[in-house]
């Protein structure tokens, strides 16, 4: 397993916290060996089968990391790409990277996490009367 129980309970408060205040939707999603040509087509699929284009907004962001392909990706839905495009996703792509090749990558995905929610609250700001959280917060193991 990629991460330790304590490792795992920072990200998973890190994507509460992040969600806080936006109705967006953020999760991660952890295998070993990347099962596509690409990254972004593993991230395409996992998003697609686990329904995350299912949100009332269409906010959902999808990080996916396959730990001994040394691969990831970020998959943001239909309605925060228009409204961020490519150039916030190179810079939370970069901010991993960076941070991956440190081995600081609970720190790195906390980080990634904080700012994508900043953006998410920017564009889809929390309703305080509906705010459900429309997908689980906790990681998904492939």
């Amino acid at each position: 397993m990629l991460f330790t129980k304590e490792e795992e309970a920072r990200i998973v408060s890190a994507i509460r916290g992040a969600e806080r205040d936006t109705s967006g939707e953020i999760r991660l999603f952890v295998e070993e060996f990347c099962m596509r040509d690409s990254p972004v087509e593993r991230a395409a699929e996992v998003f697609q089968l686990f329904g995350m284009y299912n949100t009332k907004e269409r906010n959902a962001v999808l990080i996916y990391l396959a730990e001994k392909s040394h691969h990831f990706a970020i998959w943001g839905d239909a309605g925060i790409h228009e409204r961020v495009g490519f150039q916030f996703w190179e810079a939370e792509k970069k901010l991993l990277q960076e941070h991956f090749k440190r081995d600081e990558a609970v720190d790195g995905l906390c980080k990634a996490i904080h700012l994508m929610g900043a953006r998410l609250s920017e564009h889809f700001p929390a309703n305080e009367n509906d705010n459900d959280n429309e997908l689980p917060d906790e990681i998904i193991y492939g």
